[in-house]
């Protein structure tokens, strides 16, 4: 059990996001299902919380209410090899939800995440500022980053 896992606080669909997650990543699991109790506050046997794995990261949904919905201050950073799993996990991140700026959207439960080639933190880091400068640019004027339009502002092009 890691020390720290991130709580998302769902309105009554946390099994139904849980099932969603684990269905987009590949190393991916349902550890255990939480149901209320007699003692409430849920009706009895409906799900209270779901505990669920992606990539070895613990995460925990619980259904809390509508008291606290999802905003994009808190997001959830994948890190990508490569732009086919970029364009594998936008395609299914962002179905049914919305897209942003510079690799940001919200997937349908409201939940905000950042799709990014590990590639592009590398160039931002170039000790040449006009390069990190044209790839911050480039950047900018993305919703999905796109690696090779990247690469492109790197070299100067």
């Amino acid at each position: 059990m890691q020390k720290i896992a991130p709580c998302l606080w769902f309105d009554g669909n946390a099994e139904e996001a849980a099932r969603f997650y684990t269905s987009v990543f590949g190393d991916a699991r349902i550890a255990t299902t939480m149901h209320h109790t007699e003692a409430g506050p849920g009706p009895k046997g409906s799900v209270l919380a779901v505990t669920f794995e992606i990539e070895g990261q613990e995460f925990i949904a619980l259904n809390g209410g509508p008291q606290f919905p999802f905003t994009p201050a808190i997001s959830l950073f994948v890190h990508c090899g490569s732009q086919e799993e970029v364009d594998r996990y936008w395609a299914k991140l962002a179905d049914g939800g919305k897209e942003w700026q510079c690799g940001w959207l919200q997937d349908r439960f409201g939940v905000s995440w950042q799709i990014v080639p590990d590639v592009l933190d590398v160039m931002l880091r170039d000790p040449d500022a006009a390069r990190a400068s044209r790839v911050m640019a480039a950047m900018m004027k993305m919703v999905k980053l796109d690696i090779a339009q990247l690469e492109a502002a790197y070299r100067g092009g």
